[in-house]
């Protein structure tokens, strides 16, 4: 086989590929070039023209004397920052049950108030108990006294008002003798039964003169039964009584 004929088919493809290329770097060019050159436009530049400068408005000077010192606000002071520690972990870990401790003591407390309150009311009120109570005996006790004193007083006048019936009684019975002094005094116990009857009437202290005495002993016996007071309970307060008599007062 001949070389140069085997050769000769890939001449063309190959030629008319490099004109491709030429005529598009070419055509690559001239469109590139023309793009930058409409894309560019120089920077213009507006100048005015004055005739004169423009007057400037300039503030008048201020005189020192005219100025006023203002002066500058207060500042205020820059608070100190607390340094501020961080907690313990144990701290953090502790304060739950201090916290707990410390309300368990304040309600021990408040019980504690609570109870000694109450006691102290307690005690006043007892204490204001036993002074009404007493005073109540006091008053009973007063009343009771009065009473007694009263009892014992219209007792004594009883006694004494038939004491006085007894002795007006054997009075009204004695003879006077002629030569009695006036200042002649018989005293006498006389023993009573409860009916009245006279059981003795013994002669305690003569009057000095005897038939003065033997009189008035017969005036005694004359009257039983003397006058009693109905209160059997009583007997006993005449079962025995000491009477004296005085001629002055013997009823004639």
């Amino acid at each position: 086989m001949n070389t140069a004929l085997y050769e000769e088919p890939y001449r063309l493809p190959a030629g008319a590929l490099a004109v491709l290329v030429h005529c598009l770097f070419f055509a690559f060019l001239y469109f590139g070039l023309n793009w930058n050159r409409q894309a560019y436009v120089p920077a213009t530049m507006t100048v005015s023209l004055w005739s004169s400068l423009p007057q400037e408005n300039v503030k008048p000077a201020i005189s020192p004397k005219n100025v006023e010192v203002v002066p500058p606000p207060p500042q205020p002071e820059k608070m100190a920052k607390p340094d501020i520690a961080m907690p313990d972990k144990k701290q953090i870990e502790t304060r739950p049950l201090e916290k707990k401790q410390q309300r368990k003591e304040a309600a021990q407390r408040t019980a504690d108030e609570a109870r000694k309150k109450a006691e102290a009311q307690k005690a006043a009120e007892q204490k204001l108990e036993a002074q009404r109570i007493a005073d109540e005996q006091a008053a009973q006790q007063k009343a009771e006294l009065a009473k007694q004193a009263e009892q014992a007083a219209a007792l004594g006048k009883l006694i004494d008002e038939y004491k006085a019936k007894i002795q007006n009684k054997i009075r009204r019975n004695i003879v006077n003798p002629p030569n009695v002094r006036d200042d002649a005094l018989a005293e006498f116990l006389v023993t009573l039964l409860p009916d009245g009857s006279v059981l003795t009437a013994d002669l305690k202290k003569s009057s000095g003169n005897k038939q003065y005495d033997d009189n008035v002993e017969r005036a005694i016996l004359k009257s039983s039964p003397l006058p009693l007071p109905p209160d059997v309970q009583l007997f006993s307060r005449f079962r025995e009584l000491d009477l004296t008599f005085k001629p002055e007062k013997s009823a004639e």
